[in-house]
């Protein structure tokens, strides 16, 4: 099993209370959450399936070094 890397972004919504989490590089991928823990747990289960689909399509997985945290 390969293990991956991905910078992800966390943002406080201005709508409401909670918070949006996108990962790069699946900007198709993003979760809500009412908490950071939650938001993180949660876009972590939105790209599980991103890298293995991307490995079938033959698609390159782009890694980047840490920014701030990240999902391995």
């Amino acid at each position: 099993m390969k293990f991956y890397s991905f910078q992800i972004i966390i943002e406080k919504e201005f709508d409401d209370s909670g918070y949006l989490a996108t990962a790069l590089p699946f900007q198709s991928a993003s979760a809500t959450a009412n908490t950071i823990e939650e938001a993180r747990k949660n876009i972590r289960e939105a790209i599980e399936p991103h890298p293995e689909s991307m490995l079938a399509h033959c698609q390159i997985i782009a890694q980047h070094e840490p920014y701030c945290e990240s999902i391995s």
